[in-house]
């Protein structure tokens, strides 16, 4: 279909709280269609209708097996656990921040024709759903965070978590 502009942080667009989408039409079909391109030429694993400029209930997520889940009118029904890691966004590009969010989430939502579902994940699969439905209220991620990672604390948060970092590998 079509690659979209993603609006960043200062636009009043992300500040917005999304209208639920009441039509599943050819409009909505290319609308979803549009954020799984947008999403793939910008290689996140979430994105909210709200980034491109369009204020509907609509999220497309990647989740831990590679799937591209498609959620309108999405709302969380269930979360346990707790993980705090970095968190990022293609709204704030460049720039991440330590963020607390459930372990494990279940969502409720509808597919592009209407039909409701309900689809879980743990991990970061959890940590995206979480993030890309705050964005349907009109809040970023940096709402959660008390400073933005210098590249220095994102490097010794992944050798802390038994990561091998490229650098290190090269050498």
């Amino acid at each position: 279909m079509a690659i979209r502009t993603i609006v960043t942080m200062g636009d009043e667009m992300l500040t917005k709280k999304c209208r639920p989408v009441t039509e599943f039409n050819q409009r909505l079909h290319d609308l979803l269609d549009d954020l799984k391109d947008t999403l793939a030429q910008a290689q996140g694993v979430g994105l909210a209708a709200p980034q491109v400029g369009i204020l509907r209930r609509a999220v497309v997520v990647i989740n831990d097996e590679d799937e591209v889940i498609e959620l309108v009118n999405p709302e969380i029904i269930f979360s346990e656990g707790e993980q705090t890691g970095p968190e990022g966004c293609l709204s704030v590009p460049g720039k991440c921040g330590m963020v607390t969010r459930p372990d494990h989430v279940r969502v409720r939502a509808q597919d592009r024709y209407g039909n409701w579902f309900e689809t879980e994940g743990t991990e970061l699969t959890a940590r995206c759903f979480c993030h890309e439905l705050e964005h349907l209220d009109g809040h970023l991620y940096v709402e959660h965070i008390d400073h933005f990672l210098t590249e220095e604390e994102l490097a010794d948060y992944y050798r802390q978590q038994g990561y091998e970092l490229e650098e290190e590998s090269e050498s």
